[in-house]
């Protein structure tokens, strides 16, 4: 038993770590195809330890026949090409922000909101944003336990949120900064080396930006409609990995023990919170690693019920590659797609 698999955007960075996880964990694979734009057509790409595979133009593919596509290229690319292949019978898990705010698509973290599959509509579902998913999976057990009213969250977020240009802007000014070279930006608003940006995506009316509009109204699509979410979005000199200090205010009193029992028992999130020196995990430690970590964990006395924390996962996994093939392998689970 196997699926026609379909990769659009796979020469990404989130493209590439799709293919590398579909790898690993084994997907129920009976064909596989990478998408790319017509520049990449005809390139070689890893599947794998052992196998490549020859990029295919995205403009001219047949969606025909296909099961599930995963598409990472884009908004304006998925705009166009996820109805098509949806239109075509496939499933599209899209992992852009083109879809993930439309009532007829649902928006999925699976050790969260699994059911919510069955919600699907138009043959697409949207994995949220990378900022967010970590969130989330730290404050569902909390949210069970003490119902939260309001989060206020600080994001520390690696310039791999920003692709490969972002990723290459960091390692370019950095060497540049250390030589006594000119520093030039092509992507950030200001210098990433030895920098902090405090705006990520376009700014809006209100003052913030449109990443902190995602992590406000995609919390409420997941898991809450009336829980608050205030955020402050900042770009770091990380390569790999988000964090994220995260304070909360709840509806019930906060007892510490039950909140360390029930993050612990939490698919997906690993606690570790030790009082002492390293006794945290940071972002160059969880790259490449597939939980959201939780630190630091402390009550907070300057509001009602309030607990904080810190929060660290691995932006391309978790954030974005593991949380669409996770997807994927829920539509089968659930038999919500059938080959």
């Amino acid at each position: 038993m196997g699926y026609r698999i379909a990769v659009i955007g796979a020469t990404g960075a989130v493209g590439r770590e799709i293919l590398k996880i579909l790898a690993e964990r084994q997907f129920p694979i009976k064909e596989i195809s990478a998408l790319a734009s017509p520049r990449s057509a005809g390139k070689e790409i890893s599947f794998g330890d052992k196998q490549t595979l020859k990029v295919q133009n995205l403009e001219t593919f047949n969606f025909s026949g296909w099961d599930i596509v995963l598409s990472s290229a884009g908004a304006t690319l998925s705009s166009i090409y996820a109805p098509k292949a949806a239109k075509a019978g496939c499933i599209v898990v899209d992992n852009t922000s083109q879809f993930r705010m439309d009532p007829d698509v649902p928006l999925i973290v699976p050790e969260i909101n699994v059911d919510d599959l069955k919600k699907m509509k138009r043959n697409i579902i949207a994995n949220p944003n990378c900022s967010t998913i970590q969130m989330v999976m730290a404050l569902k057990p909390l949210h069970e336990l003490f119902k939260i009213k309001r989060v206020v969250v600080s994001t520390y977020q690696a310039t791999a949120g920003a692709g490969k240009k972002g990723m290459d802007e960091l390692y370019t000014q950095t060497k540049d900064s250390l030589t006594g070279n000119h520093i030039t930006r092509n992507h950030f608003t200001k210098q990433i080396a030895f920098n902090c940006i405090p705006h990520i995506d376009a700014f809006m009316n209100d003052g913030s930006t449109k990443e902190e509009w995602k992590m406000s109204v995609e919390t409420r699509k997941i898991l809450d409609p009336n829980i608050l979410v205030f955020a402050t979005c900042v770009r770091v000199p990380v390569f790999i990995g988000h964090g994220e200090a995260i304070s909360i205010e709840c509806e019930k009193p906060i007892n510490l023990a039950k909140a360390r029992q029930a993050l612990n028992k939490t698919n997906g999130v690993i606690l570790y919170d030790e009082r002492k020196d390293e006794g945290y995990i940071t972002q160059i430690e969880a790259a490449g690693e597939d939980a959201s970590y939780v630190s630091r964990l402390r009550i907070d006395p300057t509001v009602p019920n309030g607990l904080g924390f810190w929060c660290v996962s691995d932006n391309l996994r978790k954030g974005a590659a593991l949380n669409t093939v996770q997807i994927a392998e829920a539509l089968i689970q659930s038999k919500l797609i059938s080959n």
